[in-house]
């Protein structure tokens, strides 16, 4: 059986029962097409219109799903805000995209996310708590093929790239994925990413409505908060990364709550996946592998593949989608693609071979039988508790500081988060290292602040390039040796 070519309206339409379970209470498929259906009117009655593009900066809830249903549903296009952005990121985020709407939350988390937004000066911003407009609802005509999302993802350069998926793209994804992990209309999937993510959208919200499951969620992820809920709401999937099931299963609370847990899927290393199977009960978690380009999922184990292949990672790439290693890199041709990156035509292009496969920037190796195994990432960008972060975001950031000459971040490994950020700097006039640490904490996100901060005198002495530049593995293996982390 192949995924019929249908937009998200056309899906949301044909789906019933229990579709959301959220902090502010439960909804049916038919609650959330109501919703969805508000919503459009009232971006219809504040001039949106096919094509345009509207911002959502909250957390996990019913109003999200919600905007972004709606937003599909008259062919606008939906650009999610993360939530740990500060004034400076958000900014970019709604420039770069060309958004001409903003939906927020004026606090969330104790983040006074109304001072950011009216710093930014965005014209057009609509805080919810004051109610949706009324609006009558005029459907558009719509393609699968038209963009559905546009996903800021954080590459090599200094600012996040918006990657532009379709209907077609992040619908069959949710399909192709949901059917090898086996999800079935009366899952209950419990969802620990943010919708900010794609893994939030695709691979949790969309992933439920393809298949009609209900999808139970949190504002955000805490993992005594997740437990008590999976406990209550008898979750039988679940997915994530390393650091959210290490979470899960290192929080005081795991030993006595009752799980009803079958599988889902996740992206973590053998250690973690067999800890999931055995401690959680996820028989048959899958092994997954993605990236926000390809919408995201590549590849995914099937829940009926042997235990030790799912284990090890070991998964094929879904039907219609090719791949290829080139000097060791992942390289992938197929349906869920990109359509390229928003408004950057020469980060699209450089993103792509010549003939045309997707560069992943990941390095892999492919067995006998077509099996993927992830070895590790070509580009600098490293992992911090699942956020990705590009080492020139960072340095960016240490280089506005009026005493900062030259910065250089590396990823470190961390046993909770995988790694975080580390960085050395030169300075041109005073300042200390825990001045720098707080010029960081105020002007980016929470897990692009590092964790390490050294003042140097030069870089010669731990290795520089014929042209000049840091040699950035050398500087890792030196940051190893003086914070002793190797």
């Amino acid at each position: 059986m192949n995924w019929p070519k249908q937009t998200l309206g056309q899906v949301l339409a044909n789906r019933t029962g229990e579709a959301l379970v959220a902090a502010s209470g439960r909804f049916t498929y038919e609650d959330l097409l109501g919703k969805a259906r508000r919503a459009a009117a009232a971006m219809q009655s504040l001039g949106i219109r096919r094509g345009d593009h509207v911002g959502i900066l909250m957390g996990n809830d019913e109003y999200w799903l919600s905007l972004f249903y709606g937003a599909a549903l008259i062919g606008a296009v939906t650009v999610p805000v993360n939530t740990r952005f500060k004034t400076a990121e958000i900014d970019f985020c709604l420039k770069q995209a060309d958004c001409k709407l903003l939906f927020y939350v004026e606090r969330f988390l104790n983040i006074d996310f109304g001072s950011m937004v009216r710093d930014t000066g965005f014209g057009n911003a609509f805080e919810i708590s004051r109610g949706l407009p009324a609006g009558k609802f005029a459907p558009s005509e719509i393609s699968p093929y038209d963009i559905l999302l546009i996903q800021f993802t954080s590459g090599t350069t200094a600012y996040p790239k918006g990657v532009m998926l379709t209907h077609d793209n992040m619908l069959r994804n949710a399909w192709a994925a949901g059917t090898r992990v086996g999800i079935r209309a009366e899952d209950r999937y419990f969802n620990c990413r943010p919708f900010f993510h794609v893994a939030g959208t695709t691979l949790s919200a969309l992933m439920s409505l393809a298949f009609g499951a209900c999808l139970v969620t949190l504002p955000t992820f805490e993992a005594g908060a997740a437990l008590e809920m999976m406990e209550r709401e008898r979750c039988t999937l679940i997915s994530g990364n390393d650091t959210l099931f290490q979470m899960l299963m290192g929080h005081a609370d795991f030993p006595r709550r009752k799980l009803s847990l079958r599988g889902g899927w996740a992206a973590a290393g053998p250690e973690t996946m067999r800890a999931i199977i055995d401690r959680m009960g996820c028989k048959t978690i899958c092994a997954a592998y993605g990236l926000s380009e390809a919408s995201p999922n590549v590849v995914m184990s099937d829940w009926r593949d042997p235990e030790e292949l799912r284990v090890q990672g070991l998964a094929k790439p879904h039907e219609g989608i090719d791949l290829r290693i080139v000097d060791g890199e992942i390289q992938l041709r197929g349906w869920s693609v990109m359509r390229g990156y928003c408004n950057n035509p020469e980060a699209t292009a450089k993103a792509f071979t010549a003939d045309g496969w997707l560069r992943t920037g990941d390095l892999g190796s492919l067995t006998a039988d077509g099996r993927l195994r992830m070895t590790g990432r070509l580009k600098d960008v490293f992992r911090v508790g699942g956020e990705n972060v590009a080492p020139a975001e960072v340095e960016e950031v240490l280089l506005a500081h009026p005493a900062v000459q030259t910065a250089q971040v590396i990823g470190v490994p961390d046993p909770r988060l995988g790694e975080v950020p580390c960085a050395y700097v030169t300075l041109k006039s005073a300042a200390t290292e825990e001045e720098l640490l707080e010029w960081c904490k105020g002007r980016c996100a929470n897990f692009r602040v590092p964790r390490y901060l050294k003042i140097v005198a030069d870089f010669e002495s731990i290795g520089m390039t014929a042209s000049g530049k840091v040699q950035k593995t050398k500087l890792r293996e030196h940051a190893l040796r003086e914070f002793r982390l190797g």
